[in-house]
């Protein structure tokens, strides 16, 4: 009655959309996606098709998993992603199976740790890696905040100007990549990202119609980053205008003073400008910057939290 089956490029995407889009559409930041945008993921650098699964009930697609491996991560680590089982498929053991043959897939490839999350109210996801062994390391949280409180003028900090990024303009997008290198060196699950990769999230990635970048400059020199992105997608399908802190990174030597917080109003007031109602953003709660203590002084509040979650491949269960 069930079969697992590889994905197969070319053929497979319109069930995979189909099930992405029933399994998570009911995440607030998560809208339907196209068989032409799952396209545009299938040229990411780091598109890995070996890694995904369909599960079968009776010749019918019942779920999806994903088990990524990233060829040019040195740790052996894969990540198991898009586990997805249709309603009126579950309770039937499917996830359990699609999890199992993901696992078996990271140790085949010769990956020795895979990590995956499940949000706090997906009590059933959680169970099920719980079961398989999988630890709870870190938390993550999507953060918000209304943009009808902004104050008139952004702090001040001395001689730091904020510069719109020339993303037409080859020295810029070096710079980007090598400040967001350097800014998150020290995080969960850093690896050298590379310019192929920033380049694809600029003008590839197809969730974002907007994007603006900017960079901090003190004495000449940039010192930080940070970007905004509107899916205007998003929006129209969930009835929001919301607008997302695409990413925000300062050079070690130059953090608590003020540069994060100057970059982080000049955001929201981008944002603001371009019509949008709410930002919100992604965080890690254990972030060695305590990036989340910035986002709470600038008036951003938890509208839920995941779980980040691992387990070792070597050990037996």
């Amino acid at each position: 009655m069930l079969k697992i089956k590889p994905f197969k490029k070319g053929l497979d995407e319109e069930a995979w959309v189909n099930v992405f889009n029933v399994a998570f559409g009911d995440y607030e930041d998560i809208r339907n996606m196209t068989v032409e945008e799952m396209k545009k993921l299938e040229t990411s650098p780091t598109f890995d098709e070996v890694g995904m699964f369909i599960a079968e009930w009776n010749g019918k697609v019942a779920g999806t998993v994903t088990a990524q491996v990233d060829k040019l991560r040195e740790e052996k680590k894969g990540f198991i992603q898009n586990l997805g089982v249709l309603p009126k498929f579950r309770t039937r053991g499917i996830a359990t199976k699609l999890l199992e043959t993901a696992l078996q897939s990271l140790k085949e490839r010769g990956m020795e740790l895979a990590d995956s999350w499940a949000q706090t109210d997906r009590e059933g996801c959680m169970h099920l890696f719980e079961k398989f062994g999988f630890k709870r390391i870190r938390v993550m949280s999507i953060m918000i905040r209304k943009l009808d409180s902004l104050p008139d003028d952004s702090p001040e900090n001395g001689q730091l100007t904020i510069k719109d990024m020339q993303m037409n303009e080859e020295k810029e997008i070096e710079l980007l990549n090598k400040l967001d290198n350097e800014a998150f060196k020290e995080h969960f699950n850093f690896r050298q990202r590379t310019i192929e990769e920033t380049k694809y999230s600029l003008f590839e990635m197809p969730w974002f119609s907007i994007q603006k970048w900017f960079f901090a400059i003190l004495n000449n020199q940039p010192i930080g980053f940070s970007g905004i992105a509107i899916d205007e997608g998003l929006n129209k399908e969930k009835n929001l205008k919301w607008g997302m802190i695409a990413d925000i990174g300062v050079l070690k030597p130059y953090r608590k003073r003020g540069v994060g917080t100057r970059l982080m109003f000049h955001m929201m007031q981008t944002l603001k400008n371009l019509g949008m109602e709410d930002a919100f953003l992604y965080v890690d709660d254990m972030n060695p910057t305590e990036a989340i203590k910035l986002y709470e002084k600038v008036g951003f509040e938890t509208l839920r939290k995941s779980i980040i979650y691992q387990k070792s491949l070597t050990q037996k269960d």
